[in-house]
């Protein structure tokens, strides 16, 4: 076991995530009333068996099983669980276990920060996007209005369990969503890290123990700097303002064929950004290219358009970062090396998503070769 300290709580990358728990629970201080467990359809079935009869604790503890998926993460949802807590009697003794990914642990992270007034919570991420980013760094919330992480707050869980084996369940199209928040710690923080990525085996999750650790480090070391995103932890942001508006113009049916998952998006948003940095600040024509092929060489193109275009800086003219009607970025001068606060024109923004287009184009090509 593995155990890195961050803001009141440990994260614990385990090998044997049934001893660790027992172990936690047995060593709490903190006896709890009563027990829940949120998890999907998917969790249920491929998680949870395990955990359910070999943790003492969750033997006698209460399922609650909510739909996957992002368009789930909603104040409506929100509603019918704490409708739930209270009629099984949940009190302010209680845990609340988020067993799932992103949208489970934000959601439910949230759900338990507000239930009166805010109860314990643990994450058990089963996904690599929840492992090395949304399970980690206390925040919490859910979409509305079409807006991603619109409303939310700052808690931070009582524990992170982390057990590569989670990663066996999924798909390769989830691993490669997770790994986009892998290569964004490398960009932003660690050019060696970098080169790790570049030389990682996708088809092999058994190499991912160092790269996940790797990962959760870089993230933890910069939200213990600045827990409420006052400044260095606006770096993590590198890739997402453009990408999380690329995300949820996906979930708009009327707009798009079919979602994207959220890493393919932030790919999306640091091929954008990459261009961004190399405009605006020194990251050099050749790392741009280095950087701009890696990732259209391993996630496919994305069918969006010009005549998305004004939507999409709609989108950003809502992101958190922005102050007085203006969009605010999180770039790289160089590789490994990151720069907040950087206000960038409409303009500028259409040249970045045009040069993706035009990039992802001619990768596109070259594989039909």
């Amino acid at each position: 076991m593995i155990e890195i300290k961050s803001t009141n709580y440990s994260v614990f990358i385990v090998k044997d995530i049934v001893k660790e728990l027992n172990s936690f629970f047995k060593l709490n201080k903190v006896k709890y009333s009563k027990i829940f467990i949120l998890v999907d359809e998917n969790t249920l079935k491929y998680c949870y068996p395990q955990l359910g009869a070999e943790v003492t604790e969750f033997k006698k503890a209460e399922i609650i099983e909510i739909d996957s998926g992002e368009e789930n993460k909603s104040i409506e949802l929100c509603i019918q669980i704490w409708s739930a807590l209270s009629e099984m009697k949940a009190d302010r003794l209680s845990l609340l276990v988020n067993l799932g990914g992103g949208v489970i642990g934000d959601m439910g992270g949230f759900i338990a920060s507000t239930f009166k007034r805010g109860i314990d919570f643990i994450n058990i991420p089963t996904t690599l996007l929840s492992q090395v980013d949304a399970s980690i760094g206390g925040k919490v919330g859910i979409d509305f209005n079409h807006l991603k992480n619109e409303i939310g707050v700052f808690s931070n869980p009582s524990g992170v369990f982390v057990d590569i084996n989670m990663l066996n369940t999924l798909d390769k199209r989830q691993v490669l969503s997770g790994f986009a928040e892998m290569i964004k710690h490398a960009l932003i923080a660690d050019e060696n890290y970098w080169n790790e990525i570049k030389q990682a085996n996708l088809s092999n999750l058994a190499d991912f123990d160092s790269l996940i650790e790797s990962s959760i480090n870089i993230k933890n070391s910069i939200v213990q700097k600045d827990p409420m995103e006052k400044n260095i932890r606006k770096s993590l942001n590198f890739g997402h303002t453009i990408g999380h508006a690329i995300e949820t113009l996906f979930l708009d049916h009327n707009t798009v064929e079919k979602t994207l998952l959220h890493g393919e998006a932030i790919a999306i948003g640091m091929v954008c950004e990459a261009y961004l940095s190399n405009q605006k600040l020194t990251l050099s024509a050749i790392q741009l290219k280095e950087i701009t092929n890696f990732i259209l060489n391993i996630y496919s193109p994305a069918l969006f358009s010009e005549s998305d275009y004004d939507s999409l800086i709609e989108l950003m003219l809502h992101d958190k970062k922005n102050n007085n009607g203006e969009i605010n970025f999180t770039l790289i001068s160089a590789i490994g090396k990151s720069e907040i606060n950087k206000i960038i024109s409409t303009d500028l923004i259409k040249e970045s998503l045009n040069y993706y287009l035009e990039k992802s184009q001619i990768v596109l090509k070259n594989k039909n070769i």
